[in-house]
């Protein structure tokens, strides 16, 4: 029987509670979940592709069937095929997270019909995470402690330092 693969894309600028939320459920329901850090070319990353791995590796590392990989430039569908997944797994928080990810899904059914889009609805207590309000609050020295796995919070503290300093 074929593995199940999952391949959960995303910029994971920062990595947050919602999207190891998403790859919890997501490794219950498939054999091996791929998250893959991508570039959003229309947001200035805060951190680099090297350092989103490292970050994610370490907050994952409780989940044996989840691996990192990091993936500069190219099409999701591309890197699906590469990696053997039929699965390509979105989190929702709202309608208008449905609205962007179903027209994302149409296009990449067009692409391979083969390789199915699933939604995973975001669990109550995340549906206000974002990676980019994350980052607004930690820039003016917020507690994200909550919002953030302890690691990604530690980070993104020492980025906003350090940025302070140049």
């Amino acid at each position: 029987m074929m593995a199940r693969i999952a391949l959960f894309p995303g910029s994971f600028d920062p990595f947050t509670n919602g999207h190891l939320d998403t790859v919890v459920r997501a490794s219950q329901l498939f054999d091996e979940v791929v998250i893959a850090a991508m570039t959003n070319t229309a947001k200035k990353a805060l951190f680099a592709p090297d350092e989103k791995v490292t970050l994610i590796e370490a907050a994952t590392a409780h989940l044996d069937n989840v691996r990192v990989v990091a993936q500069a430039n190219g099409l999701t569908i591309d890197l699906a095929h590469k990696l053997d997944a039929h699965f390509i797994v979105r989190g929702l928080r709202n309608a208008n997270d449905l609205a962007y990810e179903s027209d994302i899904a149409r296009v990449n059914q067009s692409l391979d019909a083969s390789i199915e889009t699933v939604f995973l609805l975001a669990s109550s207590q995340y549906l206000a995470v974002s990676s980019s309000m994350i980052k607004e609050v930690a820039q003016f020295g917020g507690d994200v402690s909550t919002l953030v796995p302890m690691n990604v919070a530690q980070a993104l503290q020492a980025k906003f330092a350090e940025a302070q300093h140049d």
